[in-house]
């Protein structure tokens, strides 16, 4: 830019500006080529970090199949057996990542990033209450809850197997084929029916005869059919009495063992319902069907239709 002798403030002016875009040009270039110097400088932090990473990976992996197998033999619960599993790897791993930036910021020390990890932690926790309450359900699940893998189970009108216990989530395939993704507070804070606790179940039917049948044979001869079937547990008590007074018969409680497991238990009942019916039927026995008998407060008329014809 020329100068211009007739106005020496345009002048003074004109070089401000240049010394000013030159200045800013200077000071970009400066700072990003410290930018790229501090990245090579640091590459082999980070190489280290990623390094560190993968041992701590490696670790957790070798940790749990390991922990697997020599817990195998234990003689405990099986998800008390996975609870120490993943409580193992997350300590692994939090060690690993708490190493893993110390080695990237060299300036970091233990404390302060623990002391960092708890506010984190803090905030963390308030923005996923839902989340880690979940969490810890399922940590409580696993160390307290008589659950294991392979128990059916019944809570909140799903009936179903447990597939798998996850630290935030259940996995619960129903008996008919679908699967429920359950989170594990709602397994904690409802009642829940582990329908295979025990090997055997009881199981209990109504039947009904007809008032003038004699009701001590009926429950003799039911007693009997029932003891005769394959699918009740041999070495359990099956039970007969009579119940109830009902609107068109009288009612016999039936109750007997077996399986546990919700095919087990429709299989019997279908097998008891079947062998009751015909053994009933043989013995010329009235099940009856229900009876109403209608009362009116005036005689009705009849007529004779026959003879009107």
């Amino acid at each position: 830019m020329e100068p211009n002798d007739d106005n020496p403030n345009e002048n003074l002016n004109a070089e401000a500006d240049d010394v000013s875009i030159q200045d800013v040009s200077d000071t970009l270039w400066s700072t990003g080529l410290d930018m790229v110097r501090d990245f090579i400088d640091h590459v082999p932090f980070l190489l280290a970090a990623v390094i560190v990473l993968v041992l701590t990976w490696a670790t957790a992996s070798a940790v749990t199949g390991l922990g697997g197998k020599l817990l195998g033999s234990w003689h405990k619960r099986e998800s008390l057996k996975e609870l120490i599993l993943r409580l193992t790897s997350i300590l692994i791993w939090v060690f690993g990542l708490l190493l893993s930036a110390i080695v990237v910021f060299p300036g970091l020390t233990p404390t302060r990033a623990l002391s960092g990890l708890g506010l984190v932690s803090i905030a963390v926790g308030l923005a996923f209450k839902d989340i880690f309450e979940n969490f810890f359900a399922g940590i409580l699940i696993l160390w307290r809850f008589p659950l294991e893998r392979g128990d059916f189970i019944e809570c909140e009108g799903i009936v179903g197997k447990v597939e798998k216990v996850w630290v935030r989530m259940s996995y619960i395939r129903k008996t008919s084929g679908e699967l429920v993704v359950v989170p594990n507070s709602f397994l904690f804070k409802n009642p829940v029916k582990i329908l295979t606790n025990m090997e055997v179940r009881r199981v209990t039917i109504t039947v009904g005869v007809a008032y003038h049948e004699d009701l001590e044979t009926a429950v003799d001869l039911v007693e009997k059919t029932v003891k005769a079937c394959d699918s009740i547990v041999k070495d359990k008590p099956v039970q007969v009495f009579a119940n109830n007074f009902g609107s068109s018969s009288m009612d016999m409680e039936v109750t007997w063992w077996c399986g546990a497991k919700p095919v087990d238990v429709r299989r019997s009942r279908a097998e008891i319902v079947i062998a009751v019916k015909s053994a009933l039927d043989k013995a010329g026995i009235e099940i009856p069907f229900p009876y109403r008998t209608l009362t009116f407060a005036q005689p009705l008329e009849t007529r004779d239709v026959e003879s009107q014809r």
